[in-house]
This record gives structure tokens, sequence and C-alpha cells, in this order.
């Protein structure tokens, strides 16, 4: 049966020019969100550490910790598989969050922010923002949409794996960029499948299919003190982390002890995570339970040992965000990110360009009621992170202005190349015809 090519090649321009804004702040955000820690530490000196031989003691962080926010709760103990970073301690204190950044070389508390480039870009990628698991679905839905992207550009596209090193010039601006879009698009097809299966899998894992999400993410352990009425301490500074500490490594031979959370479930336990000699796996994939009433472990999860289903969970983070070989592969990431980001504004013109002239003559807009849906969500978008920057995080006026100048930014430059530039293009097609 003969493949009927211009199908494809509409469904591919259909995808590029309807959802087109949308498409882009996914890809992009997802983008940045790789190198985000390394934002953190250009922009914010007080999370930078010196890597040392040997790391302070996790009971002098927290001594140090509890000296310096009395009164702060610690919810969440970050520690980064970046040796330059500062360990991230999250306070929770009057209602607000607040990311203490604790060095675990010396245990000296060097500062804290509101908000962090990991934090902002994380959030915005995992669900723009939006609450009620709409952003969710809304960001995996691409995961996709990416996907078919990409087989149809490779049905329609003839020979499509000849052309690594063919780039036209000299011919136009919409000749070079048809020629670009498809020679990034070429260089890209390992990421893009890449990035669009692990989108469609944390879709699989968000809605349950076929018990994914049940199978990936083992509920919390109950223990028995919790049913006798005897209960953790509230005070997670209290804790002997060091102690526990020793019983997980003790519990999964070899395992370096990243993550923690002092008071996970109903019954406050102690959860710790991180990494061991098994590649690939996020710190996650190795978890033990302590009680920290006794100090005994309740539950461990050890990475050698899991099935299937929670390995390909465990690995779809890492592969994700290239994060699995430190900062090399970060880099590799992100510029093959800053690709597929750029096929989305290339794929945009190149269509748009195209029907622009058919339009105009008719006198109709080149994106339709699509424009709505697209600013539209954004429009809905914006106004749920500044309510979470506001309510969630308490950001500082400098962090308000950056950010509003960077939407600003994004608005008037997607309105200066596709409605000026655009329309001035039209223009002079016209003329020539």
């Amino acid at each position: 049966m003969k493949v009927n090519k211009k199908i494809f090649f509409k469904i591919h321009g259909w995808i590029g020019i309807r959802l087109s804004i949308l498409f882009f702040i996914v890809c992009f955000s997802g983008t940045l969100a790789t190198l985000s820690h390394e934002m953190d530490w250009l922009f914010i000196p007080a999370i930078r550490a010196v890597p040392q031989p040997e790391l302070a003691s996790r009971n002098l962080i927290m001594d140090n910790f509890r000296k310096a926010h009395p009164t702060g709760e610690v919810t969440f103990w970050l520690r980064t598989d970046e040796p330059y970073l500062c360990d991230i301690i999250y306070k929770e204190e009057g209602g607000q969050r607040t990311y203490v950044f604790a060095n675990p070389y010396t245990g000296a508390i060097q500062g804290k922010a509101q908000l962090t480039f990991q934090r902002f870009f994380r959030d915005l990628h995992y669900f723009l923002f939006v609450p009620f698991q709409i952003g969710h679905f809304t960001v995996l839905i691409f995961g996709f949409l990416l996907l078919i992207s990409l087989i149809t550009a490779l049905v329609f596209y003839k020979q499509w794996w000849r052309k690594l090193f063919e780039l036209k010039m000299g011919n136009g601006p919409l000749v070079f960029f048809r020629s670009l879009h498809r020679l990034v698009g070429v260089w890209s097809v390992p990421f893009t499948l890449l990035f669009s299966i692990t989108g469609i899998w944390y879709f699989m894992e968000r809605a349950n299919v076929a018990g994914v999400g049940d199978l990936g993410n083992p509920p919390v352990p109950v223990v028995a003190s919790l049913k006798e009425g005897v209960q953790a301490t509230d005070d997670a500074a209290k804790i002997d982390y060091d102690r526990a500490v020793a019983l997980a490594k003790r519990e999964i031979p070899g395992l370096v002890v990243g993550d923690i959370s002092p008071k996970r479930g109903e019954a406050g336990l102690i959860y710790l995570t991180g990494k061991s000699d098994v590649p690939l796996v996020r710190q996650r994939a190795n978890r033990v339970y302590i009680d920290p009433t006794t100090y005994q472990v309740v539950s461990s999860q050890n990475a050698k040992d899991i099935g299937m289903v929670r390995y390909l969970n465990d690995i779809a983070d890492p592969l994700h965000f290239g994060n699995f070989g430190g900062l090399p592969t970060k880099i590799i990431w992100f510029f093959f990110g800053l690709g597929i980001s750029g096929l989305v504004l290339t794929g945009i013109w190149i269509t748009a360009k195209r029907k622009a002239i058919k339009r105009k003559k008719d006198n109709k807009p080149i994106m339709g009621g699509w424009r709505y849906v697209n600013w539209g969500f954004l429009a809905l978008m914006l106004g749920f992170m500044y309510y979470f920057l506001f309510n969630r995080y308490s950001i500082s006026l400098t962090a308000f202005a950056t950010i509003t100048a960077g939407w600003l930014l994004f608005v008037f430059g997607c309105h200066y190349l596709f409605v000026h530039q655009m329309e001035k293009s039209v223009q002079k097609a016209l003329k020539k015809n």
C-alpha cells in the first residue's frame, strides 16, 4: 500500500503551528531545567561549595541549621549529585517555604533563598504552574505530539539519513530555514525519540495506565509503633541523622545517601534515598525507611532487586534530563534540547509563511482560532505562576522583576517575529507575485 506523504506532512505542520507557543514553552523549559542547578551555582553565590575529600557530619549540619533557624521546620533535605553545590534544606516557617544552603563539606549554613532556578524551571516544565492535574497532563500530552512530529517527518522527508551534512545557503531566508530545520531535525532524531518516549512513560505513570503508577511507586510502609500510639518526634532537627545514614548504609551495602525526608507517611518515618553501583537509576531506586522511635529499618528497596517496571520508572528522569553522567551529559542534553526548541520555532515560521499568503488574500489570521488557545493558555499559566510564586515561595521583588522581564521578552519576541516580521515577509512575497 502506497503511503500518502502529504497527509503526514499536513499532520506535522498542524502540530507545529496550532500548538506552537505551548510546544515551545514545554521544550524550552525542559532544556533550561537540564542546567538549572548550574544556573543556581552561577547566580546564587551562597549555594556554591568547594569539593573536599570528607563530608561533614549530618548532625553537625543540622545543629548549625537549628542555630541559624531555631523556629524553622525541616521538611526535606536535598543533597544533589553535583559536588560543587550545597545541600538544600527545605524550611517551613509561618506557612512559607525557604531553601537553606548548607555546605556538605564544612557543615556551615551559607545562606538561603525563597526560590531557586532549579525549582522554578522544574515546576514550569513539570506542570506549567497550572494546578488540578491540568498542567501535568498538558505537558505530558506533548510527549505523544513530539513522537508524532518525529514519525511524520521521517515519513515525508525522503532519504533523511543522507542529509546529515546538507545545509542550503544563499537562496533566501525561507530556503535557509527549511534546510536548517531539516538538518537539526535529522541530527536530533535520537534525542527527540528519547524525550518523547520518556514523556509518554511519565504520562502512563501519572494516569496509572496498566498499573504503571502503582507498580513504579510503592506505598510508604506503616509501622507498629503508630498503631500502638507511639508517635515520632515532631522536631525533625532532633533526629540522629548520622545514625540513620549508618543504618541505611548497612541495609544497602555501597549506598551513598543523598536525599532525606525526616517525616514520611503517617508514622513520620525517616526516608533516605541514594546512589549505589547500579547505573542510570535515580536516587529513589535505593530507599530505606527507618522508624525514628526505635531506629529500626522498617522497609528498604535495593536498586539491584527491583523489577522491570520499577527499573524503567527510575531511569526515566536520568535519561530525560541527561544527569546520569554529570555535567558533560547535561551539556549534551542541553544543546540538543536547544536544537529541538529551535525546530519548533523554525517549523512555525516555515509552516506559517507557507500558509500566510493565501490567508492574507482571504483576509484571515495565520493561526485562526488556535491563536486564542495558545495565548489564552499562556495567560492562564502566567496567572497561576504568579499565584504560586507569591503564595508558596514569597519571592522577592528582584525575582519578580527578573521573571517578569523574561516573560515580557518572550511575548514581545513572539509578537515581533511571528506578527511584525511575518507581515513584512508576506507583503514582500505578495509584491513579487
